[in-house]
């Protein structure tokens, strides 16, 4: 009868396939950022002036509804103190 039991790779075996692992990792995610079109110096700025525009657009309007919810607040408790 044959022996049908395999023998299972040892530490060092694991060891060297995980540091291969790694380093295919590295070779393939090198590959993909050569893919990559990266936008110019123009784009750049003209992307951040947007970003920085809807910012502060969006830092008005919750500064204006603020205002204006503190405002009705403070009108009912000055209304509730006066009774």
């Amino acid at each position: 009868m044959a022996d049908t039991t395999t023998k299972k790779p040892g530490f060092f075996a694991k060891v060297k396939q995980a540091f291969q692992g790694v380093g295919k990792f590295f070779r393939e995610t090198r590959s993909e950022l050569k893919k990559v079109v990266w936008p110019s110096k123009s784009q750049i700025i003209n992307n951040s002036v947007v970003v920085l525009v809807v910012v502060l657009v969006a830092s008005l309007f919750i500064l204006l509804l603020d205002v204006l919810f503190g405002g009705i607040l403070r009108f009912v408790l000055d209304a509730a103190a006066g009774l």
